[in-house]
């Protein structure tokens, strides 16, 4: 039975290189509550051949709190545009999987825009709302997030909000001041202990969060971290629990809001991406109900 507190939720990035249908296996078959996947996955799919029966089918007894990933949230102009066409398309996709929202992410993403003078060095390298002061930068995404949130609303979706560490408004209270100006009740944080960790937030103060804006928990680790523009794939290349990050300070942080809705095993480690994938899985779930459930 499918428990209705603290859900263990497979991450789809935990099997990168596999398609949907196998991660569904994984899921069904160890015994995870439900799946986090993402639109390309599911596009891939539908683009197969199958059809949205089909596709719900394959899915149901499972929970999919959402879907990823709508990129560059704070992009503007055309970019705006084409932004606001990708979180259409992403909604469709949540709706046809039978997922409950979107998940969205600030940007940008090469870090190359935060080396001195990337400006002039890659002249054609999109480079976000870097440039200008935070209030702007607040209020620029507060706008996308609110028009996300609508055309999110129309499909009977919410939207996770999550800032890449390396980006500005990285900080759990940067995330915070963008949710209150998107004034949005469809609006929720993803906690995600890398981003956070390496964003300089901490467990006491992921403690002091309301548990009603936390929508999701990314349960990951990292490599050590000693400043500057974090590289994702470097620092995040570990199994969890391998890493620096005291997991268990950090669910227990969550845990002492009240908060009780889903967590979710997302991994970057290469090895084990291209490892046995339902053995990988087995470790990452008994770790979860270790951390979480005991």
């Amino acid at each position: 039975m499918t428990r209705t507190e603290n859900q263990l939720i497979y991450h789809s990035m935990a099997s990168r290189p596999n398609t949907l249908a196998i991660d569904i296996a994984i899921a069904r078959s160890l015994g995870f509550d439900g799946l986090e996947t993402s639109g390309p996955k599911i596009a891939a799919f539908l683009e197969a051949g199958f059809s949205t029966s089909e596709l719900k089918a394959r899915l149901d007894g499972l929970v999919l709190p959402g879907i990823g990933f709508l990129i560059d949230l704070e992009r503007q102009g055309d970019g705006r545009r084409q932004m606001l066409r990708e979180a259409e398309e992403l909604c469709a996709l949540a709706s046809a999987a039978g997922a409950k929202g979107i998940e969205a992410i600030t940007g940008p993403l090469d870090i190359r825009v935060f080396e001195a003078g990337a400006a002039e060095r890659y002249p054609d390298l999109y480079r976000g709302l870097v440039d200008l002061p935070t209030d702007a930068q607040l209020d620029l995404t507060a706008a996308n997030l609110q028009a996300v949130a609508d055309i999110a609303a129309s499909h009977g979706l919410l939207v996770y909000l999550e800032a890449l560490s390396w980006t500005p408004l990285n900080t759990m209270d940067a995330q915070l001041q963008v949710i209150d100006r998107c004034k949005r009740d469809n609006v929720r944080i993803v906690i995600d202990f890398w981003h956070s960790y390496t964003s300089g937030d901490t467990p006491e103060r992921i403690a002091r969060l309301d548990k009603e804006l936390i929508y999701g928990v990314h349960l990951c680790d990292s490599l050590p971290y000693a400043g500057g523009i974090p590289n994702e794939p470097v620092l995040r290349d570990v199994p969890t629990g391998q890493g620096v990050l005291d997991l268990q300070s950090w669910v227990d942080a969550v845990k002492s809001t009240g908060y009780t809705g889903w967590w979710s095993c997302e991994l970057f480690c290469r090895r084990q991406h291209q490892d046995d994938s339902f053995a990988v899985a087995r470790d990452l779930k008994a770790l979860m109900e270790r951390l979480i459930l005991s």
